[in-house]
């Protein structure tokens, strides 16, 4: 009886198990005593309750890992406990940036137990409770970068021909700094001028990330080609400039102290004056801008004077090298740390754009004077930069020849 008690016992289970398993439902008799299957549907099993759960904070200005860790309900001691954990492994907290994300997992009791980060698209952390405490894990992908052309013809602007080229705003402005010494873009720029150039793109995956260097670049206007050929000079870091000739593009002045807008009067003896009247020279140039524009130094050097001076209104003087200075007036506001003895540096932004004094509308009355005389800021021939020396100028002219070949093969005009 226990054997046949076992056996049925058995059958039972693996009827069960069939059934349950949505192989078998039963055995149907036949005609002879035998027995046919039938298949059906299985049912539907219960769902198990999920064992976590997953949330996510977007950063803010302002926001420090604590910060945003608490507004997404972390408890700011285990708040600074993976911000520890993370600064002591390598993570940059100050590279929070507002719209980042950090994603919060969560157990059934409402612990975090995981907390995930991506500076960056070739970057990211991943900080874990373990019994040990939070352990940090680091996952990091190398860029995909790609050399590719892109070119354009300029009709209204060239930031609209670039966009015209699907091409960021921010090629624009690394693009104009190559020429900046050479070509004024606020007041030279003409409808027809093109524009070629070999860049590096960075990719995640097949997503465009960003912008690397610019390794050749030409600028045509009014049948005049500028050529920027980028070179790391042996010996030196940081990527230089040059034309194909290997006289850098970098001089010791800029041609404007803006970085994009429109000369509304140029440099002249004899301007009726908009508002003192009668004929009057002009010895400087104006650039339209908006209240608030950046105003730029075009070269190293000192501050002579800062402040407010009569009908220039409030106003800049920098003294250069080789008998230089230069004069922004009409300024909204002096930049922080601009201030008579100060050191700047090209491209520092000193001030910023106002109509300040005996000023009409917002613009900017920018000066040179060379050796206490005014000239002509527009058709001054500054100081050139340093060309590349004697012992790597071989090496850079088959660099250069190299590049432009390959920019006339892939962006032909």
């Amino acid at each position: 009886m226990r054997i046949r008690a076992l056996g049925l016992l058995l059958v039972s289970a693996a009827v069960v198990w069939l059934v349950t398993s949505g192989i078998l439902v039963r055995f149907l008799p036949l005609p002879g005593g035998a027995t046919r299957d039938v298949d059906v549907p299985a049912a539907p099993e219960p769902e198990a309750a999920p064992a976590t759960k997953t949330t996510g904070v977007e950063l803010r200005r302002g926001d420090t890992l604590v910060k945003a860790l608490a507004r997404g309900g972390v408890d700011r001691r285990v708040g600074n406990e993976i911000a520890t954990a993370l600064s002591d492994n390598g993570a940059d907290l100050r590279r929070l940036r507002p719209r980042d994300a950090l994603s919060i997992v969560w157990n059934l009791a409402g612990a975090p137990i995981a907390v995930s980060w991506e500076p960056s698209p070739w970057l990211g952390f991943a900080v874990v409770s373990t019994d040990n405490g939070w352990e940090v894990r680091r996952a990091e992908t190398r860029p995909d970068v790609r050399v590719e052309p892109v070119q354009g013809e300029v009709a209204r602007s060239l930031f609209a021909a670039v966009e015209e080229a699907r091409e960021s705003p921010q090629l624009v402005l690394d693009f104009v700094e190559i020429f900046q010494s050479d070509f004024d873009f606020t007041a030279d720029t003409r409808s027809g001028d093109r524009f070629r150039l070999l860049v590096e793109k960075r990719y995640a995956g097949e997503s465009f990330v960003d912008y690397g260097r610019i390794l050749v670049a030409q600028y045509v206007s009014d049948g005049r080609i500028l050529t920027g050929v980028g070179f790391e000079r042996p010996g030196r870091t940081g990527w230089g400039y040059y034309d194909p000739t290997g006289l850098s593009l970098r001089k010791s002045f800029l041609k404007s102290p803006l970085e994009f807008t429109r000369i509304t009067s140029g440099f002249t003896y004899a301007r009726p004056h908009p508002i003192l009247g009668g004929v009057r020279p002009h010895l400087a140039v104006d650039y339209a801008a908006p209240i608030g524009t950046p105003v730029r130094a075009v070269a190293d050097g000192v501050v002579a004077r800062a402040g407010w001076d009569g009908g220039s209104g409030i106003s800049i003087q920098l003294r250069h090298r080789a008998g230089y200075e230069t004069m922004y007036n009409h300024l909204a506001r002096l930049a922080a740390d601009v201030r008579a003895g100060a050191r700047v540096r090209q491209r520092q932004v000193i001030g910023y754009v106002g109509t300040t004094g005996l000023s009409t509308g917002p613009h900017l009355d920018y000066r040179v004077a060379k050796n206490g005389t005014f000239v002509n800021p527009l058709g001054e021939k500054f100081i050139p930069g340093e060309p590349i020396p004697a012992s790597a100028r071989t090496e850079f002219l088959q660099h250069a020849r190299a590049l432009v070949r390959h920019l006339e093969r892939d962006a032909p005009f």
